[in-house]
């Protein structure tokens, strides 16, 4: 299971992004699902529409309604990502990301699709690892083009 951040739905949506062409490469090889938070996809449906107009809103939805990520939340997510930010105020971790770090958690995974390299690199995981993975970035045989 993959935990995906809005940088990584931004950039694979948007084939202008200088980052595209490496995450749909990526994502055209990769098995494993896509998991997210309903904050993560606000933003995501904020950034489509505010950058890409209603045609990129019109596609994310229609991605979301084909079921291209699993939304997970939970009665306590919201209590635990409030705390995560806290932990992380001093590096300015947002509530969106914070869901992002317990959603990991609760899906045992340390992997997450994104390009924010400053939150994630910095940021431990809850329970699983002493690290994220950032992909496709930290994939051994990746060559990122940027």
């Amino acid at each position: 299971m993959i935990v995906v951040d809005t940088s990584a739905i931004i950039a694979y949506m948007n084939s202008a992004d200088r980052h595209h062409a490496d995450f749909a490469e990526w994502l055209a090889a990769e098995q494993d699902d896509l998991a997210t938070t309903p904050l993560i996809l606000a933003e995501a449906d904020h950034l489509a529409s505010a950058h890409g107009g209603a045609g990129a809103a019109e596609a994310l939805r229609a991605d979301l309604l084909a079921g291209a990520y699993l939304v997970q939340w939970w009665p306590e997510a919201l209590g635990a990502s409030v705390r995560v930010a806290e932990r992380y105020a001093d590096i300015s971790l947002g509530l969106a990301d914070a869901s992002l770090v317990v959603l990991a958690e609760r899906l045992e995974t340390v992997a997450i699709a994104t390009l924010d390299e400053r939150h994630f690199r910095a940021v431990a995981p809850l329970a699983f690892g002493s690290a994220f993975r950032l992909l496709p970035r930290d994939l051994p045989a990746f060559s990122p083009r940027w």
